[in-house]
């Protein structure tokens, strides 16, 4: 963990979105923040949303909303501190876009229950 979930308009171009970059950014983040995320563990996605309105229609705005699962038994402290520094990351990877167009950015970050959640990992072998 934590598993991170990109959801955005359909009308941001690939090479603004750059999925992969921004990616590598929020890995790097979360495993140098105070809650010392493991790199093992984290897994990113993006999912381009095929219909959407946002605000008053106007078909040139955009949106992006990046969902972060953890796993519990960090401080509340340490999971605030997390979301601003990788909402920070966000909002700097798209911060040409607000310049450009209308955006509509979120960010939520979600503790996943222990005895809830099941995982099998063994990408450490390969690192």
């Amino acid at each position: 963990m934590p598993h991170f979930t990109l959801e955005y308009s359909k009308n941001i171009d690939k090479e603004k979105l750059a999925a992969r970059e921004l990616f590598a950014k929020l890995h790097t983040a979360a495993a140098n923040t105070a809650a010392a995320f493991p790199i093992k563990g984290m897994r990113s996605r993006a999912f381009a949303s095929e219909e959407t309105y946002v605000a008053d229609g106007n078909p040139d705005h955009m949106f992006v909303h990046l969902q972060v699962k953890i796993g519990v038994g960090r401080s509340l402290e340490h999971r605030e501190i997390a979301s601003k520094e990788l909402f920070a990351v966000l909002t700097e990877h798209f911060a040409s876009s607000f310049e450009e167009r209308g955006v509509a950015m979120s960010f939520e970050m979600m503790e996943l229950e222990a005895i809830t959640k099941f995982n099998k990992n063994n990408v450490s072998d390969y690192l």
